[in-house]
């Protein structure tokens, strides 16, 4: 099998560069280790910047987001009963979009069908070779066969745990991370939002987050320990624990996904080693609570994007060349706000200590100043995609 692009993974940013070069006429071919079932159905994040919407608006993929998707001027942040709301409208004349990561996959391939983009799922990549020449091959088992996908370029969009970063070698790339001293319990229920945006809530039993997927679908979270386990967490026990830390009253319905899900930052600073270009989780991770895994991964195929597209039409490799530069530059730029947003909401010491005086000082300092305000704002509703080019 030959293509230009062979990208492994057929999540959001697979996919995404996928539909971006066949616009300019650049073949692809995906190959992705699940069903199509699986990645049609796999929850993930739910809230869309500004510029990850326009980019699918690009891409003409984006009917059903405004028909289904619930957009958002603005979010709140409590500490202990006390609310601020931050306007995004007012800050920064832009807004933020509700709609489940696993709508978009389905809009995307979707797409890729009426496109004529081939899509190979259960299908497991084994090795990346030959990525320093101008022939890289992808070998891959599918259906108890091996084959092999021969192409220009790789990209590497298998996430965290994929085969793409384990391709670079070791001393190519330095890795950071950081292993946060809580966990979040998250529920997905049957349960009309009683609140008509986002609320971030510190309260001395711990953070909670008030989200939704739809009108009539709630998602929710509570800080726990990193030892928890959702067999400690009855529905009664949930419901009331997210009434008190958010300070309002829920519509307790039908709870019907359950699960503990670890918080961590990771990256590495080089995301490129050849032809193979990384993506996405498989060279960032961040924490939930700026909700900027998705949205940094559409910014990273914008920028691989403009660089396979400009080789293939000028013959060109600056911009492939600058990938990594650019795309770390803005990864580094969401990890300080994922991390800020962390460390600002979740309790991490006994009430009156000197830091969570600290933090409080923080919430204090946001009720009283529009700059602080604007700051989050800014951050929230995402740069625009050239800002670190």
């Amino acid at each position: 099998m030959k293509t230009q692009v062979g990208i492994i993974g057929a999540g959001p940013s697979g996919l995404t560069l996928a539909l971006l070069l066949q616009q300019k006429g650049i073949q692809s071919v995906i190959i992705e280790n699940r069903s199509r079932e699986y990645v049609e159905n796999r929850v993930r994040a739910g809230l869309l910047e500004h510029n990850t919407v326009e980019v699918f608006d690009g891409l003409q993929v984006s009917e059903r987001l405004h028909k289904e998707g619930l957009v958002h001027h603005g979010c709140y942040i409590n500490y202990n009963g006390v609310s601020q709301r931050i306007d995004f409208e007012k800050h920064t004349q832009k807004q933020v979009t509700i709609y489940g990561q696993q709508e978009v996959v389905k809009d995307l391939i979707q797409a890729c069908e009426a496109r004529e983009i081939p899509i190979i799922f259960e299908a497991e990549a084994k090795e990346i070779r030959n990525v320093e020449s101008e022939n890289p091959e992808i070998h891959f088992t599918h259906l108890g066969e091996e084959k092999v996908i021969y192409c220009d370029f790789v990209g590497g969009c298998d996430g965290f745990h994929g085969l793409a970063r384990k391709t670079l070698p070791k001393d190519s790339y330095n890795e950071y991370k950081i292993e946060y001293p809580f966990s979040w319990l998250g529920i997905l229920a049957y349960s009309v939002p009683t609140y008509d945006e986002l609320i971030y809530a510190y309260h001395s039993n711990g953070f909670a987050l008030a989200s939704l997927r739809s009108e009539k679908i709630s998602r929710l979270y509570l800080q726990v320990d990193n030892n928890d386990n959702v067999e400690n967490w009855s529905d009664e026990k949930i419901w009331n624990e997210l009434e008190l830390r958010l300070g309002i009253t829920l519509d307790k319905g039908e709870v019907f996904e359950k699960s503990i899900t670890p918080m961590r930052s990771f990256m590495i600073d080089n995301m490129q080693f050849g032809r193979l270009f990384l993506a996405g989780d498989s060279a960032h991770i961040v924490p939930p609570t700026g909700a900027k895994g998705l949205n940094l991964a559409v910014a990273d195929i914008h920028n691989l994007a403009q660089g396979l597209i400009e080789f293939y039409e000028s013959g060109s490799q600056e911009s492939l060349e600058n990938y990594s530069k650019k795309c770390v530059a803005r990864v580094w730029r969401v990890q300080d706000f994922s991390n800020f947003m962390t460390y600002l909401c979740h309790k991490q010491a006994a009430e009156g200590s000197f830091e969570s005086l600290l933090q409080k000082s923080k919430f204090d300092y946001l009720t009283i100043s529009e700059a602080y305000q604007k700051t989050i704002a800014e951050n929230y509703v995402g740069f625009p995609l050239d800002t670190f080019a």
